[in-house]
């Protein structure tokens, strides 16, 4: 991925905020039937070890029989969106602006193994659910499902697990304008929908700072 130093996010904490914030990530790999590409929701796990990228894919998937060779590589999107250059108040001053899109992304490269054992994909399933479920007044359980039921999906799905090696992160959030265009630039977006107010959202963090 190419990173103009403006834009190259390192720090680890906020690296992984934005895996948790995003968790339905592009995984990306080279098997021996060619390039593939699937959308997984992961669960991010940290520990002593380093950390760890969990999901499950459905056995249907012919993807988990399927030999990965080198890394593979899980994309995380956060808010993105097109940028006017009528927002910006430069564009007032001189004129001397155009179009942009700004975005977040994080880029995990590491190894993978497929994960087959009944324990280990209840544990992931009940915790992929406590994490997505844990704000609503009434959480689901898994265990409110009957348990035949639940045995029998738990059958379906295949466990993936990604040793993350090394991390990537690229926020082009407008670092590279003046702060009276990128101050405008978020009051513009604030005006528009969930999208474009998440985008406004993470332009004020990068401004912050």
């Amino acid at each position: 991925m190419y990173i103009p130093k403006t834009f190259e996010e390192k720090r680890p904490e906020l690296l992984r905020a934005w895996m948790r914030a995003a968790p339905l990530a592009s995984l990306v790999m080279t098997t021996d039937a060619g390039l593939e590409a699937n959308l997984v929701p992961l669960l991010l796990r940290e520990s002593d070890a380093g950390l760890t990228l969990v999901g499950h894919v459905a056995r249907g998937n012919p993807l988990w029989k399927r030999q990965a060779h080198g890394e593979v590589l899980a994309l995380f999107h956060g808010p993105q969106g097109y940028i006017t250059p009528s927002a910006y108040a430069s564009k007032r001053e001189h004129g001397e602006v155009v179009p942009t899109w700004n975005y977040v992304v994080v880029q995990a490269h590491g190894q993978l193994r497929w994960v087959h054992d009944a324990a280990w994909l209840r544990q992931l399933v009940e915790q992929l659910t406590h994490e997505h479920e844990a704000s609503r007044a009434e959480p689901w359980h898994v265990s409110d499902a009957p348990p035949a039921f639940t045995t029998e999906l738990l059958g379906a799905i295949v466990g993936l697990e990604l040793q993350v090696t090394r991390l990537a992160g690229k926020l082009k959030l407008g670092q590279n304008r003046t702060r009276a265009d990128r101050e405008s630039a978020i009051a513009e977006l604030r005006t528009g929908n969930e999208a474009a107010r998440a985008l406004a959202e993470a332009m004020q963090a990068a401004l912050d700072g």
